[in-house]
C-alpha cells in the first residue's frame, strides 16, 4: 500500500468510526427524525456537484426499484433505527452491534441462493459471531432496553441487505450519483417527520456540531476519499476499514463520552470481529460470485455507512 493509500485508508477508518459518538451527542438535543434529515439532505447537496460530473444522473432510469430498496435498506430504515437506538445504547455498544453486518451477509447470501460452499470454518466463524453479539445484547435485551438492542440488530440485517442488492442488482450503476439520488430520496422521506419534530430552540453548539460533521465529514467527504482509496488500494483492502472502525467506535466512546470499558465490551469485540473474519473469508478454490460474500462489508457500490 502507498503512503497516499495508507492515510486514505486511515482516514477512513476514523471517519467511519465516530458516526456513533456523534449521533450520540446529536441525539440529546434533536429527534432522530431532523438527525436523519439534516445528515442526509446536506449530504445529497453536498455531494451533488461531483454526481453531475461526467454522465451525472442520467442512465438510473432502469434501476428506479433497486434504487428504491437500497435507499429504504441502507438510510431511510436504518439511519432513524440507529439514532433512536443510541438514545438508550452507548455509541461503544451501538457500534459492535454494527460490526455484525459481515456476519448477516453471509447468511443472507447463503439463505439467497449464493453458490459459494460455506465449509466448516465459515460456520464456526458464524457461530463465533453471533456468539459475540449475544455476549454484548444478551443482557440489554434480557433486563435493559431490548428495544434499542433489537434496532441496531435491524440495522446490521438491513446494512447486508442493502449491499446484497447493490452488488445484484446495482453493480453497474455510478456510486457517487447512486448515493446522492438515495440520500436525496431519503431526505425527502423525512420532511414531515422533521417539519413536525423540529426542536422549538436552537441545538446547542455540540449538537449542531455533532450533525455538522456527521453530514459534512462522515456523509459527503467519506464518499469521495472511500472512492478515492477504492482506485487507490483496490476493493478487497479498502474492505478491511469494516474491522477497524468498531475499534474506533470503542476508543472514541470510551475516551470522549467516558463511555465504561466493560469485560462484555472488550469480549464481545474478540467474538464478533473474529467471527467476522471467519465467516466471510474466501474459499481455496473461489468460485465466480465470491465477492457476494468478501465485498459485502463494503463493497465498491455500498460501503458501510453508520
Amino acid at each position: 500500500m502507498s503512503r497516499r493509500g495508507a492515510l486514505l485508508f486511515a482516514c477512513m477508518c476514523v471517519i467511519w468510526g465516530i458516526p456513533y459518538l456523534l449521533i450520540k451527542v446529536a441525539v440529546d438535543e434533536v429527534s432522530p427524525g431532523v438527525l436523519v434529515f439534516v445528515r442526509t439532505g446536506l449530504g445529497a447537496l453536498l455531494l451533488l456537484p461531483f454526481a453531475l460530473r461526467g454522465a451525472g444522473l442520467r442512465g438510473l432510469g432502469p434501476y428506479k426499484w433497486p434504487l428504491l430498496v437500497f435507499a429504504v435498506t441502507e438510510f431511510v430504515g436504518p439511519w432513524w433505527m440507529l439514532s433512536d437506538a443510541e438514545r438508550r445504547l452507548s455509541s461503544s455498544t451501538t457500534g459492535l452491534l454494527i460490526a455484525s453486518v459481515p456476519i448477516f451477509g453471509a447468511v443472507l447470501v447463503y439463505l439467497t441462493g449464493g453458490s459459494e460452499r460455506m465449509g466448516a470454518v465459515r460456520w464456526v466463524g458464524l457461530a463465533i459471531g453471533f456468539g459475540g453479539v449475544a455476549v454484548l445484547a444478551g443482557p440489554t435485551l434480557g433486563g435493559g432496553d431490548p428495544w434499542a438492542a433489537l434496532e441496531v440488530l435491524a440495522t446490521a440485517l438491513c446494512y447486508a441487505g442493502a449491499a446484497l442488492v447493490a452488488e445484484r442488482r446495482l453493480k453497474d450503476v455510478p456510486s457517487l450519483p447512486m448515493t446522492v439520488v438515495c440520500l436525496g430520496f431519503t431526505a425527502l422521506v423525512y420532511i414531515p417527520l422533521a417539519a413536525v419534530q423540529w426542536p422549538s430552540h436552537v441545538p446547542g453548539g455540540k449538537a449542531l456540531g455533532a450533525m455538522g460533521v456527521l453530514a459534512l465529514v462522515c456523509t459527503a467527504i467519506a464518499m469521495v476519499i472511500f472512492f478515492e482509496l477504492v482506485r487507490e488500494v483496490g476493493a478487497a483492502r479498502a474492505t478491511v476499514i469494516t474491522y477497524v472502525n468498531p475499534a474506533v467506535a470503542v476508543a472514541a466512546g470510551v475516551l470522549i463520552l467516558d463511555e465504561n470499558f466493560t469485560l462484555a465490551i472488550g469480549a464481545s469485540f474478540v467474538l464478533i470481529l473474529g467471527g467476522a473474519v471467519l465467516a466471510t473469508r474466501r474459499n481455496a478454490t473461489p468460485v465466480a460470485v465470491v465477492d457476494e460474500v468478501t465485498d459485502l462489508p463494503g463493497a465498491v457500490d455500498a460501503p458501510e455507512r453508520c
